[in-house]
């Protein structure tokens, strides 16, 4: 689990690569990540608060952390849980087919504010986690970049196996997590220090320099790098947008 810290993360949609140019005229490939209308969901919070029970009694009960629940992209209500429908109703946003939570240390944002891209400056170091593209069964050359054995000197059909796994009578088994041919990818994986170099606040685009993890459309998790410091022009609680507020006749 990643440890809290003072910004709240973003969850964004991988699009794909492209490539931008510079000011000095050098292409940058980069990767698009679209917010796709990321949203405040919910919040937890170190203070107490009363909640009623199904009885009609009152509690008091307190999370005992402090946190920020974002969800992004678009679900169908009907495919949404009733429990959860109840909690995005409550807050106001519509269903989101991609919840993730991060803890904080800083200032909560307001429950259904939407999340700028802004949130990010230019120039940043970023941290972005992904589940990694599947690829299926792979030998142990792709898989954990083993050399393989020799060309020549008795080798004959055996080029790109593993080679040896265990050892003689003791201890007489392969040890587990012994590296080998299996399946590849469908992993957690973090690339670091990755570089922002532009973000869309108006059509909710953020381009990081390089590649990142996972497929194209797939969920990608956004936070400030933990190894750089924060740059002193980004925005200390985030960059939220609040929900409108409608009144009696409901308009805003």
């Amino acid at each position: 689990m990643a440890q809290p810290a003072a910004r709240s993360g973003v969850l964004a949609r991988k699009v794909g690569m492209t490539r931008v140019f510079g000011d000095d005229g050098r292409h940058i490939p980069v990767t698009v990540l679209s917010l796709d209308g990321c949203q405040v969901v919910g919040v937890r919070t170190e203070e107490e608060r009363t909640v009623k029970t199904k009885k009609g009694g009152e509690v008091t009960r307190t999370d005992g952390y402090k946190a920020v629940i974002l969800g992004t992209g678009e679900k169908k209500a009907k495919r949404t849980p009733k429990a959860e429908r109840a909690a995005f109703a409550k807050a106001g946003v519509a269903p989101k087919a991609k919840l993730k939570e991060f803890r904080v240390t800083g200032n909560l944002p307001e429950v259904g504010s939407t999340v700028l891209a802004d949130h990010f400056v230019p120039g940043q170091k970023v941290d972005v986690s992904a589940i990694s593209t599947g690829k299926g069964f792979a030998g142990a050359m792709k898989r954990w970049n083993f050399s393989g054995l020799r060309a020549t000197h008795g080798v004959s059909i055996s080029h790109r196996s593993h080679g040896s796994t265990g050892m003689r009578q003791d201890p007489g088994r392969v040890f587990k997590n012994k590296k080998m041919a299996g399946h590849l990818g469908v992993d957690r994986i973090t690339t670091q220090n990755l570089t922002v170099v532009r973000t869309d606040v108006e059509r909710g685009l953020i381009l990081v320099k390089g590649s990142v993890p996972g497929v194209d459309g797939a969920f990608v998790e956004i936070r400030d790098a933990v190894k750089k410091a924060l740059p002193k022009d980004a925005p200390a609680a985030g960059s939220f947008k609040a929900p409108e507020k409608l009144t009696a006749g409901g308009e805003g």
